[in-house]
């Protein structure tokens, strides 16, 4: 299913349809070079990613294509390294990895790790797409998979990257200044924007949602909202932003905006703590939105909203850099700040238990295999296997590490990434 000899057989064959409102405009496959929104990057040829024959066929491929990109752009080839058996997935075949890269540097990457194979694929971006211009961009910040399609958001680049999903291939680009995250519901884009350049210091401009309809690429409508707006999720037909005021420190904004999704209206703000960032929902009817905190004497936290009431219902102190939420679990990794201490604050690995609210341990890394990780970065789980992986920055400017745990929390694997590795999309067949 995922050989990537298929190219060579089935150039120019459709990309399979959409189960939602993704991929009914005009198609992208074959050796068209279509221009979608306000996008002038252009495809190449038609590839898949997956398989052990994925590297002498793509180097061939681009030894057509070579004359694609100008003569001063350097191409990065991508190195592929087998970190564990192969497997026959009943359902997750593999995942991308969004790593971030530094702000200026437009260093961020894409990673792929097949199961099929057991052989994880580092920077594919660039050789799956030779005549796409400064590859991916700056500061890649989110990453989701809806329908067919593979969303990148590309923060400092002030786009949404959209390529297949099965094959990495550019499809086009969605134009958003200062894009931070994005989430999806009954055919729509919903991405938020900072609506400004990257500008700290006293800053009270409102950001907002960007409405897109996933057919056309096309803002549709917007949505102001609060101070610098970081995640969303969507419950009961609400649209929830966190809002951090992240600019404007010490005068953080405090709220999570309500937006209708029927109007696309801001309703309300729900006043909750300072500096907020990360939000999920689970199936007990609870929104978890996490605090930064003010990286000196407030602490971050977690705080629990009542999805049925919109009132802010408990606090856990729990240390929140990243967190993800499968079955009855919430998984949560992050450190305590304190500008007057000298040193790195300690990493907790948290486990919360969703339906009681109760912390079950603040380190779910049973063999001791947390020594080896220097800056928890971020962190999935997988959810047909429940392996763990998270994400560690090291140094920030050089190439980071991926760790896969078991359920149980011991070490299966680590890989070599990109640089600050972080957001993770799961591919299913």
């Amino acid at each position: 299913m995922y050989n990537f000899k298929s190219l060579i057989t089935n150039m120019n064959e459709k990309t399979p349809k959409s189960s939602s409102r993704v991929g009914h405009s005009s198609p992208f496959v074959g050796n068209s070079s279509p221009r979608v929104g306000n996008s002038s990057r252009r495809v190449g040829h038609s590839s898949r990613l997956f398989g052990s024959s994925w590297f002498p066929v793509l180097f061939s491929l681009l030894f057509l294509v070579s004359s694609c990109r100008g003569d001063d752009e350097e191409l990065v080839p991508s190195t592929g390294t087998q970190v564990t058996d192969p497997v026959n997935p009943e359902s997750v075949v593999g995942f991308y990895l969004l790593n971030e890269g530094n702000m200026g540097s437009n260093k961020s990457t894409l990673d792929f790790m097949d199961f099929t194979t057991g052989v994880y694929h580092r920077n594919i971006f660039a050789e799956t797409n030779p005549s796409v211009t400064f590859e991916l961009g700056d500061v890649g910040n989110d990453l989701q998979i809806y329908g067919d399609r593979l969303y990148a958001v590309i923060n400092c680049s002030n786009l949404v990257e959209v390529m297949d999903k099965r094959t990495g291939r550019h499809i086009g680009q969605i134009e958003i200044p200062n894009c931070r995250y994005i989430d999806f519901d009954e055919g729509y884009a919903y991405v938020t924007s900072y609506a400004g350049p990257v500008e700290m210091g006293s800053n009270n401009r409102k950001g907002y949602v960007a409405k897109v309809d996933t057919a056309t690429l096309e803002v549709v409508k917007t949505c102001t909202v609060g101070r610098q707006p970081e995640e969303m999720c969507v419950s009961r037909g609400k649209l929830y932003v966190a809002n951090s005021g992240g600019y404007s420190a010490p005068d953080y904004d405090q709220t999570v905006s309500v937006v209708d999704l029927t109007t696309f209206t801001e309703e309300k703000r729900i006043e909750v703590a300072i500096n907020l960032h990360r939000i999920r929902t689970d199936r007990n009817g609870h929104i978890f939105v996490s605090s930064r905190g003010d990286y000196n004497r407030t602490a971050s936290a977690l705080f629990v909203i009542d999805a049925a009431t919109d009132r802010v219902t408990d606090t856990l102190h729990v240390s929140v850099a990243d967190f993800c939420i499968d079955d009855d679990r919430l998984y949560a990794i992050g450190s305590g700040y304190d500008a007057t201490a000298s040193g790195d604050a300690p990493v907790e690995y948290t486990l919360v238990d969703t339906r009681t609210l109760k912390v079950l341990t603040r380190n779910f890394i049973t063999d001791g295999s947390e020594q080896e990780i220097r800056h928890a970065y971020g962190i999935a789980l997988n959810p047909e296997t429940k392996d763990i992986y998270i994400t560690d920055a090291g140094d920030y400017v050089s190439p980071g590490r991926l760790y896969c745990l078991t359920a149980q929390g011991r070490l299966k694997w680590t890989a070599t990434t990109g640089d600050i590795p972080a957001h993770f999309a799961f591919l299913k067949r």
